[in-house]
């Protein structure tokens, strides 16, 4: 036989190979979890264990739904079967979730436990637009002979919707200026009203309601709050955290963030969600599970994606704000805003939307549009392509009128402002995405700025040019409010 050979190995490898019960060998002792706080802090404990941020929620909170998979499986399936008839009761009862898509599905559920873990609610109901989150809270919170107080620009369709429909079912409507808070106060004194329903920040002029006093005032007479936040989205807002019943979203804008999917949700107490979910199953506004899916991947970066709008949009708003062919800014991250201080209490961030009045009329504003070159004619906000709206007269001045006439508190200041800004223009902003060739230092050029034709169209496509400014919308209410929304990506 012949004689062995000692095989020579690098002294890391020796150590690794050595016996564990070996006086070389190096074991290090488990130490309990409390030992071990011990030892790192010694007699100063650590502080509670915090929340967990936003970020990991969005990312972790989830349902395994039987599978090692980390992505939610996307469950197609409309229907699911019992495995007995005590299974059945259990359903019946509402200890198990139901057997038909159009109730629930196991994909969507994941969803709504985020965007419950998100809002700080209870339970969350995930519906097939903003519009039928809206439709489903107003019929099961009013009921035949309520009474509804709402602002003079709140949703548009939502106002439709409250004036024109819910008046023939017998609810009345009341609509106030946020400019005249103490006409709330003087509703709630003289009639029994059921719901305050109002967007914040408002949808062009970024308005933002005080949630906490709004609250405090309507608990005090029995009255429920519902704030829609779709402008805010939950990384910047929690109205419920504030005292809001109910905070909605249209999950389409910044939840979804990529212009592909239509959803809504409306988030709150158990009971509550509970008697919207009841109208919600009548109405048939569900949500696919695909659709369900894809918001779920957006909330992974909407914290990111909405750090990025706010930053942006506050640097459009300053240099709009020191523009001598612009005339006024709304936008409540300025301290010059009548809203700052509202939203700076209730607000960590003041969102991708800017907007702002031109000191020119409806044809100069629309020669801005025309000379842009990057964004899109179309309408929406929160995603990643460059839209713009061009301004147009539509009939929502007859809307004003009729709401005006019927009902007994509207202020027809509002309405007259409203319809008479046709001068102003209106950034929803997003992010900036810097231009390679102007960070190596190039000037700008009438060459790439295509069709301008003013000082102002020269100086506002440089910035759209310099910054990608994504979106520009206009206000329904006016004939040349542009909203312009911006790509929700930064590349360095």
């Amino acid at each position: 036989m012949a004689p062995s050979t000692k095989i020579s190995l690098p002294r890391q490898q020796r150590r690794l190979l050595q016996p564990l019960q070996s006086p070389k060998h190096k074991r290090v002792t488990a130490v309990p979890p409390a030992g071990l706080l011990q030892e790192l802090f010694g007699d100063a404990l650590p502080p509670k264990q915090r929340r967990a941020s936003d970020e990991t929620l969005a990312a972790r909170t989830r349902m395994r739904l039987g599978t090692d998979s980390i992505a939610t499986p996307i469950v197609s399936g409309t229907t699911h079967w019992f495995k007995s008839s005590e299974d059945l009761i259990a359903f019946k009862e509402g200890r198990r979730h139901s057997q038909y898509g159009r109730y629930s599905n196991p994909t969507v559920k994941v969803l709504e436990d985020k965007i419950s873990a998100l809002e700080r609610a209870e339970a969350t109901l995930v519906t097939s637009s903003g519009m039928n989150a809206i439709v489903a809270t107003l019929l099961a919170l009013v009921p035949p002979g309520g009474h509804v107080v709402t602002t003079t620009d709140c949703y548009s369709e939502a106002r439709a919707f409250i004036s024109d429909r819910l008046s023939k079912m017998g609810i009345k409507s009341t609509f106030i200026d946020l400019d005249n808070i103490e006409l709330l106060e003087d509703v709630l004194e003289k009639d029994d009203v059921t719901l305050f329903y109002a967007d914040s920040p408002t949808n062009p002029l970024l308005k933002c309601v005080d949630i906490k006093l709004v609250a405090e005032l309507c608990h005090r007479k029995g009255t429920l709050v519902c704030i829609d936040s779709t402008l805010a989205s939950p990384i910047n807002q929690k109205p419920l955290t504030l005292g809001a019943d109910i905070v909605l979203h249209s999950a389409t804008k910044y939840m979804a963030g990529h212009h592909d999917v239509i959803a809504g949700c409306v988030s709150g107490s158990e009971v509550l969600i509970s008697k919207i979910r009841a109208w919600h199953h009548d109405l048939g506004g569900a949500i696919s599970p695909n659709a369900a899916y894809m918001i779920i991947r957006g909330l992974k970066t909407m914290a990111l994606r909405v750090e990025a709008h706010n930053r942006t949009a506050l640097e459009m708003a300053c240099l709009l704000e020191g523009h001598p062919k612009i005339e006024r800014v709304h936008y409540p991250g300025l301290e010059s805003n009548p809203w700052h201080q509202i939203a700076k209490r209730q607000m960590t961030g003041y969102g991708g939307v800017v907007s702002f009045e031109v000191k020119s009329d409806l044809r100069g504003t629309m020669r801005f549009v025309d000379a842009l070159e990057i964004p899109l004619i179309a309408t929406s906000l929160g995603g990643c392509e460059s839209l713009v709206q061009q301004p147009a007269e539509k009939p929502l001045a007859a809307l004003h009128r009729r709401i005006s006439t019927s009902t007994s508190t509207t202020t027809s200041q509002a309405a007259a402002a409203r319809g008479g800004l046709n001068n102003s223009s209106s950034f929803f902003g997003a992010m900036f995405v810097v231009d390679d060739m102007l960070r190596e230092g190039a000037e700008p050029s009438s060459r790439l700025l295509g069709r301008a034709e003013d000082d102002l169209v020269f100086d506002l496509v440089w910035m759209a040019r310099r910054y990608r400014l994504s979106k520009m919308v206009a206000s329904p209410d006016t004939k040349n409010l542009l909203v312009l929304e911006y790509d929700a990506y930064i590349w360095h």
